[in-house]
């Protein structure tokens, strides 16, 4: 089974980019054929369909054998477009197919693809010298198109090597490094490729997405200084073109074709842990029910807020056939009244338990799950034996497989999965030699395996659990943002992996992933305290905020790294709850357009070159910038802030954009900055989310002209947002010479939003001559009145050079607060 695993990676790497035995596309040979938006062009070699599915999105399609592809469901969710307007006319024996957007001339001689946007101005082309257009080599298929002088490539899923990928080559097939030992293959960051997406945007103002499950390989200038080219293994040339000009649109047209990332439950997007239950691999007689217990009791006694708690493998036994890298769904001896320690946590408010589980099946002491579901068909069969995978392509077996597997841990607590080794179906895992099936079918199935690995408990737990679905899972392809959410695998807790992760989430942001992370402090061995306490302030500002390792015993657990890592946790966690309003805010803005939560600077700032190789800074939402310091001993970084002004969040001090600066960063001090005019909403500190409407809400305003902010709120449960059941309430901040007003309008939506008090927290550098709320004047009151009272008022921090006002609001209410200098 290795050697099949082995020959399949050697003929991958093999595959020519540019072969002198590869066959063309040939010479156009008749009159395109139109079906509504579909126009099909024959060559004397091939078909190439011509699929407009908007005006900034064609679909380009090529076939040798005259036949294409049924449509599959995993990767794409749209394939019905509606009406477009397509104009047709020939010029010079060429055809040009044009939108309201686009201009797509097919060239018939030999048949190439050369697209430019209304105004003419060349976007993508063929059409250069002799080795332009489509081609096939044996079973693979590809393009060659000309690479640009400018032109820059952002994208393909969670690479932890560069995010700029001009000159490189760049190759696609879902697992980890290869041909390796462990030690360096599972931590290869040129190699890691637990979650790649075969899709990039070009800082020329398009993307391109190329709809095919096989290995693919990327030449992005690297083996040739004037072109770029893209194929695959096998299967259908097939690909999506698709014209912004800029990032957020074309991630935009992206994630309307393979699914918009739905929203988590609110209370999610607090602080999830995860624990071996005291007992790791070689020390699994140590884990039990009871350190679970214990485990979240001393968070809640230390006052550091979490919601949620996932057990990893060793809560299970591991079976007879696949070791560890199976799952029996059979508790360990050492795990006592399994149904008590879930019934304790739910006591203690949090608000899910999940359990770790991989895609195998395997028989335990007492229970024969592997035997059952072969006997009954619901594996997918394998070369040479039975099959130990759960088929996730056949409803039936995930019904099978839900009904008696799943619900042995569902029916006594457990609300979610941790679904690991998705890239073993087919390939060598992590924790055994299996490689999984072989077939030339599972090589097709390969790739999208995870995402179907990933879509079967994510929607029988919403359905079982009655509110939305949440998984976790390491693997992913096209369309994974469907089923979040995506962590970034076992990488050591070693400084020289710190940046790469970092890299990873940038890059799964511009690949259309926003519910992304990591574990903070790292997860084989123990951490450097230092590096502990840096990592954990990165991990806080992650779209999902995840803690867990697996180094005996400290098992990254704050307190395990003295006390000033435990400092700097409690710090930096209870900062993320208060920030849970803006955090949610900004998924639902995701949800909405397609814009990632963690965002490099490239994606808004595609025009300054500055930012095209800044791989350690990103934008978290639209008003905070994180800077994590990655050098061990480091009190200082280099930051570039792109243009306009920016304020350092500790101090208060103003940068100017478009420079780059070095910033003093203390260890207990992650370099954060606000983009200036910023609304950045607060909820009170809390322990955990208790599914209710938040209570008083801060927006902390950094005035700079005129700004606004939408606070979104729903019931943080059920989908009901997706028929519009949610409310937003807009908050603008108009700041001129003579003072600023700031003002909270209605809320818009049919969300009940409570009657609250609203403070403002509002940087100046002098105190107010006046504060009104509408015509009323506030009292300025001591630091202490305002505090302990919730009258309307306002005080002055002069040290902190903070204004603070309060006032109440009911939801169809307009507060406004009016500040003179």
């Amino acid at each position: 089974m290795k050697r099949r695993s082995i020959t399949f990676f050697l003929l991958l790497v093999a595959l020519p980019l540019l072969s002198q035995a590869r066959e063309g596309i040939g010479k156009l040979t008749s009159k395109p054929e139109q079906k509504q938006n579909v126009f099909t062009f024959t060559t004397d070699k091939a078909k190439v369909q011509l699929e407009f599915c908007t005006p900034d999105m064609v679909r380009v399609r090529t076939s040798w054998d005259g036949s294409f592809e049924p449509n599959e469901e995993y990767m794409v969710v749209q394939y019905t477009w509606g009406p477009l307007k397509v104009d047709l006319k020939k010029k010079s024996g060429n055809y040009v197919l044009s939108t309201e957007k686009l201009q797509v001339r097919v060239n018939q001689n030999p048949l190439t693809l050369e697209i430019a946007n209304q105004a003419g101005d060349i976007l993508s082309t063929e059409t250069f010298g002799q080795n332009g257009g489509a081609y096939k080599n044996g079973t693979v298929v590809g393009t060659r198109k000309k690479l640009m002088p400018d032109e820059h490539f952002f994208g393909f899923g969670e690479r932890m090597d560069f995010t700029d990928q001009r000159g490189k080559e760049v190759n696609l097939n879902v697992g980890r490094g290869t041909l390796k030992p462990h030690i360096i293959g599972a931590y290869n960051v040129m190699e890691a490729n637990y979650a790649p997406v075969p899709f990039f945007m070009s800082t020329r103002g398009y993307g391109i997405f190329l709809h095919n499950s096989y290995a693919t390989r990327w030449d992005m200038g690297n083996s040739a200084a004037d072109s770029y080219a893209f194929e695959a293994k096998n299967g259908e040339l097939d690909y999506y073109f698709m014209y912004g000009p800029d990032f957020p649109a074309i991630l935009g047209l992206y994630t309307t074709l393979t699914g918009k990332a739905p929203l988590l439950p609110r209370f999610a997007h607090g602080l999830h842990v995860g624990t071996y239950s005291g007992g790791t691999w070689g020390h699994t007689e140590h884990s039990s029910t009871q350190y679970v217990v214990e485990l979240v009791r001393k968070y809640r006694e230390m006052g550091i807020p979490i919601d949620i708690l996932h057990l990893d493998s060793t809560w299970r036994m591991f079976g007879k056939s696949g070791g560890n890298g199976a799952t029996s769904y059979e508790w360990r001896e050492t795990m006592k009244d399994p149904k008590s320690m879930f019934d304790r946590l739910y006591a203690m408010n949090m608000n899910m338990v999940g359990l770790h589980v991989r895609g195998r099946y395997d028989n335990g002491t007492t229970l024969n799950l592997l035997d059952q579901a072969r006997e009954k068909g619901m594996v997918y069969p394998e070369e040479t034996n039975k099959g130990e995978f759960v088929n996730f392509f056949d409803e039936k077996a995930v019904d099978w497989w839900w009904d008696n597997a799943v619900m042995r841990i569902a029916s006594i607590g457990a609300k979610f999965l941790k679904t690991d080794e998705g890239s073993a179906f087919g390939r060598e895992a992590n924790e055994s030699k299996k490689v999984g099936p072989t077939s030339p079918e599972a090589q097709k199935l390969h790739n999208i395996f995870p995402i179907a690995y990933a879509k079967a408990p994510y929607e029988k737990f919403k359905q079982y659990n009655g509110m939305r679905g949440m998984n976790h899972t390491r693997e992913g392809y096209a369309g994974i943002q469907r089923y979040p959410f995506i962590w970034a695998g076992d990488w050591p807790s070693e400084w020289q992996y710190f940046g790469p992760v970092i890299k990873a989430g940038l890059n799964m942001g511009l690949s259309g992933v926003s519910y992304w992370t990591h574990n903070m402090g790292g997860f084989e061995h123990k951490a450097d305290p230092e590096l502990y306490i840096r990592w954990v302030q990165f991990g806080m500002f992650s779209p999902v905020a995840h803690v867990f390792g697996m180094d005996h015993p400290g098992y990254k657990e704050p307190w395990n790294y003295g006390e000033e890592a435990l400092a700097n946790f409690k710090k930096y966690d209870q900062l993320r709850y208060r920030l849970i309003p803006y955090i949610y805010s900004t998924a639902f803005q995701t949800y909405k357009t397609g814009v990632p939560m963690m965002r490099a600077l490239v994606l808004e700032n595609q025009k300054d070159v500055n930012t095209y190789q800044v791989e350690d800074q990103y934008m978290f939402g639209d008003a905070l910038m994180v800077c994590p310091v990655t050098t061990k001993g480091a009190q200082t970084r280099v930051v570039y802030l792109p243009e306009g002004q920016w304020i350092e969040y500790w101090t208060g001090k103003t940068y100017a954009g478009k420079k780059h600066y070095n910033i003093v960063s203390p260890l207990d001090q992650l370099p954060l900055f606000v983009k200036a005019g910023a609304i950045i909403p607060m909820q009170e500190e809390v322990q955990y989310d208790d599914k209710k409407p938040w209570g008083a809400i801060t927006f902390e305003i950094f005035p700079s002209g005129t700004s606004s902010y939408d606070l979104f709120e729903d019931d943080g449960l059920s989908e009901k947002y997706q028929q519009g059941e949610y409310s937003t309430t807009t908050v603008t901040s108009a700041a001129t010479a003579n003072g600023t007003k700031v003002t909270v309008a209605a809320a818009k939506g049919s969300f009940p939003v409570p009657t609250r008090p609203y403070l403002i927290k509002l940087h100046q550098e002098k105190a107010p001559a006046s504060v009104q709320v509408g015509t009323r004047k506030l009292s300025a009151v001591s630091p202490e009145q305002f505090a302990s009272a919730s009258a309307e008022a306002y005080y002055y921090d002069p040290q902190a050079k903070v204004l603070w006002a309060r006032a109440p609001k009911s939801a169809g209410a307009t507060l406004e607060f009016s500040i003179t200098h």
